[in-house]
């Protein structure tokens, strides 16, 4: 119903920017009215982990390492959700992944993108 679909991850020094993207295709409806918006990453031997979300429109969130260097954002005019990053360091090394929620009245069932590599590294 819904697909998920990241890009721009890559190989970037410390210090540097990189800004994913997850474009959301399907049901425009189903789109519009998800609750909340969030992008996890998984480094290799970890847990996944929740890095940004913003729900209800507005409302973010923050990994506590990510904020004041990392921003979630969405352009409704293209169905796309974006994580600016900045000030990127080694420890951000993982696979980045778009997750959506469905209110409840929708399923309440997660959507997930199928990832973006970043690696930061001299």
């Amino acid at each position: 119903q819904v697909q998920l679909v990241e890009s721009g991850g890559g190989l970037v020094q410390p210090g540097g920017s990189l800004r994913l993207s997850c474009a959301a295709s399907g049901s425009i409806v189903s789109i519009y009215r998800m609750d909340c918006w969030g992008w996890y990453r998984q480094a290799p031997g970890k847990q996944r982990e929740l890095v940004a979300s913003l729900c209800g429109g507005s409302i973010t969130n923050y990994l506590g390492s990510a904020k004041g260097r990392f921003t979630i954002s969405r352009d409704n005019g293209k169905n796309t959700v974006y994580l600016q990053m900045n000030n990127l360091e080694p420890s951000d090394t993982a696979a980045y992944y778009c997750n959506a929620v469905a209110p409840a009245s929708f399923g309440g069932r997660a959507y997930w993108g199928q990832g973006t590599q970043v690696t930061v590294s001299s």
